[in-house]
């Protein structure tokens, strides 16, 4: 494309942005034939379009758009918050917070000690790499849930555990960057160098905690659609803010939310942020595949001593999942939770995707050159891997610690073949799977809340513009 116009008008631009809105969408397409989750989808797209494959994005226009990372980040976070109901987490509270803390630790510390120690790789690279194992992606457990109607203590634990570790992740990411930054700035590593993040992130939160009461108080009685603009525009000024100073705004997006939700218990206002967000949050994973490396993930990377991208890639998920599980089922332990949940609650935690390639980019910029542009491939990769296995995982977390109907119970089958052979424990298992993946039904109920809730919006905004052409009618009529 870039033979045809000049990456820097507005031309380019407009049309790169059609482009990877369009081939996003058309890739979601093929990869629901083959059960691949959106965002690997939007990964590959990205790929595809890019300067590794068909290279029709200008790398002006691609470097050009780091500022979709923070506000797609923004939008995360900010539904995130919704899950931290003081009410839910009363009942739980502390046990969580041990669940937590410990799974989300035991995989960063699991993950420096494989780069680290065993592939001897830069320490600051594996501070920043396992800061990032921490992070888990939500949204495949949740709509898993949705899809089996599963309830009980386990998914009420599970659900409290990923609105947490999530914090846990930022705290532990943002901390992992200062310290990296200080290094990088010849500043010495002290305890002045954990302390300062940690208060600069206290600060970050109570400026959400602002901005979340004003958003309480400017959107109290407004019509449906100014209420929607109000948000947009907070979330944009909070981002805006933040990259001026540049700190992350993910922490204070979550704790506006948060504030939000339990001032207000308006959910409705959620539903719409999250029916108006996907084409941002497409373009910013689209445009992380463009940056995608495939040469340097099959290649050896000179900036990491050597060792293949791959490599690193394979070390981090096998760790990572190892101390996702063995972490979940020390908490469970610790808090003496019930024996199904200490046993399966680490396999719903396995998903990673949003959160970690959104770090990952703020990582990438801050560590530079060779070592970020590593860390963005190996993350990237690494996402697609547990995109793959982290939706199947979940849903035998929930089935193996009873959370719905037993499988014989949804999926009855014949016990014999058609020949009168008995057969086996591991293709009755298979088969009663490959049953439930063909009789669950579509994934909609939630979708259609968030339409109908930018819908109602829509509805509004028609009313108060016909409201208006009405009483200029009438005034027309009076003069």
């Amino acid at each position: 494309m870039a033979a045809y116009f000049d990456p820097s008008s507005p031309t380019a631009v407009i049309i790169s942005i059609s482009l990877m809105l369009f081939c996003g969408y058309a890739m979601t397409r093929i990869a629901n034939l083959i059960k691949l989750p959106s965002v690997t989808a939007y990964l590959l797209a990205g790929i595809l379009i890019g300067p590794q494959c068909l290279d029709l994005i200008p790398a002006q226009i691609i470097g050009g758009m780091d500022f979709l990372a923070d506000i797609a980040l923004a939008f995360i976070a900010f539904s995130t918050g919704e899950f931290f109901r003081v009410a839910a987490l009363r009942q739980n509270g502390a046990k969580v917070v041990v669940i937590t803390l410990l799974e989300a630790l035991t995989a960063a510390v699991l993950v420096f000690v494989a780069v680290h120690f065993l592939l001897g790789l830069n320490l600051l690279f594996s501070i920043v790499v396992a800061a990032l194992a921490a992070a888990t992606a939500p949204a495949s457990t949740m709509m898993t849930i949705r899809q089996t109607g599963a309830k009980g203590d386990f998914v009420n634990t599970l659900l409290q555990v990923i609105a947490l570790d999530n914090l846990v992740a930022l705290l532990t990411f943002s901390i992992a960057i200062s310290v990296v930054h200080a290094a990088m700035s010849g500043n010495v590593i002290n305890l002045w160098s954990i302390l300062e993040p940690l208060g600069i992130n206290l600060g970050v939160m109570l400026l959400g905690v602002l901005f979340g009461l004003v958003m309480k108080w400017l959107l109290s009685k407004r019509s449906t659609d100014n209420r929607l603009i109000i948000a947009v525009a907070l979330l944009f000024a909070f981002c805006g803010i933040c990259a001026l100073l540049s700190i992350s705004p993910l922490l204070g997006c979550m704790s506006m939310g948060m504030i939000y939700i339990n001032l207000t218990g308006d959910d409705k206002l959620f539903k719409q942020l999250n029916y108006f967000s996907p084409p941002l949050l497409l373009m910013f994973f689209v445009r992380s595949g463009l940056n995608f490396r495939i040469d340097a993930l099959f290649g050896v990377s000179g900036g990491m001593d050597g060792v293949s991208l791959l490599v690193i890639c394979l070390m981090f998920f096998v760790f990572r999942f190892i101390g996702k599980y063995v972490g979940a089922f020390a908490g469970c332990a610790v808090v003496k939770k019930p024996k199904l949940v200490r046993n399966y609650l680490g396999l719903a935690l396995i998903p990673q995707a949003s959160v970690a390639i959104g770090l990952a980019s703020l990582g990438a910029r801050t560590l530079g050159g060779d070592m970020g542009s590593a860390l963005h491939t190996v993350i990237l990769a690494a996402s697609i891997l547990f995109e793959l296995v982290g939706p199947a995982c979940a849903k035998l977390s929930l089935y193996l610690s009873k959370s719905y109907a037993t499988l014989e119970d949804v999926a009855p089958v014949e016990e014999v073949t058609a020949t009168g052979e008995v057969k086996s424990a591991a293709q009755l298992l298979v088969e009663r799977i490959q049953k439930i993946q063909k009789e669950l039904p579509p994934p909609k109920s939630y979708d259609e809340e968030n339409e109908q809730a930018f819908l109602d919006a829509a509805e509004e905004q028609q009313q108060a513009l016909r409201g208006l052409k009405h009483n200029n009618l009438r005034r027309r009529r009076i003069f």
